[in-house]
């Protein structure tokens, strides 16, 4: 065994991924929501979020938790895409109640998502298309045409913040974080994050700088930096949106299990394999890897 290899195994001793897409699922997926905790407490891992885009996971996750005897544990989330009707008050409620832990606003249903997905060949290319053909989606967006953010979002706000979860403005465009992530304030929201910033929601340096000044930190996704059918952005770019947030403000989580891509394993031995690479000290990479994605979730 190598000294880079011992250096990142040792650090994938208490890292959190909070942002795995296992199966099953609509998408196609490598890995089963079973086969990862599985690995990720083979790797010594603290935690794991499963997100799926169409159903929350809090039941699934409580199963595992309750049955596998694994040391690793597995959070539940909720994604308020259509099959869960959207940006849903009662569906965020019943999810909160039940365990989930991470509200994500729409993704694959965000109206920015899905205008990038009809007119960008790339883009549609990239996004995993689902197995089957489903009913035609309804656009959602976190504000309406005057630019205010709506009932129905400020209620999830406060269900947020009264079981203090954690929420992400999901795929919505920057323009309408900013007013969403404001208002997750003023309404007591205080575990604050926003996944992929400079991806689909079509956000610059700036705008991570200023998010990073509300309280809202920056995760990463490891498969847009390492090979993968997703990899996007290179070392210079990694750089520059560290170097914005502030490594004290940003942490990786895989979102990986898509077939044809690493595992989300793999992916997460691959960044801190490359943050090595790139200089990074111990203390930084044990942040971005482990202590504040655990310290964002609530983990014990």
């Amino acid at each position: 065994m190598t000294d880079l290899s011992s250096r990142v195994d040792a650090f994938m001793q208490g890292a959190v991924d909070l942002h795995i897409h296992s199966g099953p699922s609509l998408h196609p997926r490598k890995v089963d929501h079973i086969e990862v905790l599985r690995a990720a407490d083979e790797a010594g891992m603290r935690a794991i979020l499963l997100k799926d885009h169409y159903y929350p996971t809090m039941p699934i996750t409580r199963l595992m938790n309750d049955n596998l005897g694994y040391k690793t544990e597995a959070i539940g989330a909720i994604v308020l895409n259509n099959p869960v009707g959207g940006l849903n008050p009662s569906a965020v409620d019943y999810a909160l109640k039940q365990g989930a832990r991470v509200v994500w606003m729409a993704t694959a249903h965000a109206k920015n998502h899905m205008e990038h997905e009809a007119k960008e060949a790339d883009f549609k290319n990239k996004f995993p298309v689902n197995s089957r053909k489903t009913v035609a989606a309804i656009p959602a967006t976190l504000t309406d045409d005057s630019g205010a953010v709506r009932d129905e979002v400020k209620l999830i706000l406060d269900l947020i913040a009264e079981a203090d979860a954690v929420v992400s403005a999901g795929h919505h465009h920057i323009s309408e974080c900013f007013p969403f992530y404001e208002e997750a304030k003023a309404r007591g929201v205080k575990r604050l994050f926003l996944n992929h910033p400079t991806y689909v929601n079509e956000g610059n340096l700036e705008d991570i700088r200023s998010l990073v000044g509300m309280g809202v930190k920056m995760e990463h996704s490891i498969c847009m930096f390492v090979p993968s059918t997703f990899h996007l952005f290179d070392d210079t770019h990694l750089q520059e949106v560290i170097a914005a947030a502030g490594v004290e403000n940003t942490f990786f989580g895989s979102d990986l299990g898509q077939r044809n891509n690493p595992t989300p394993v793999e992916g997460f031995r691959q960044i801190i394999e490359l943050l090595i690479r790139l200089g990074y000290d111990d203390a930084q990479i044990r942040l971005m890897t482990s202590t504040i994605a655990a310290d964002l979730a609530g983990l014990a």
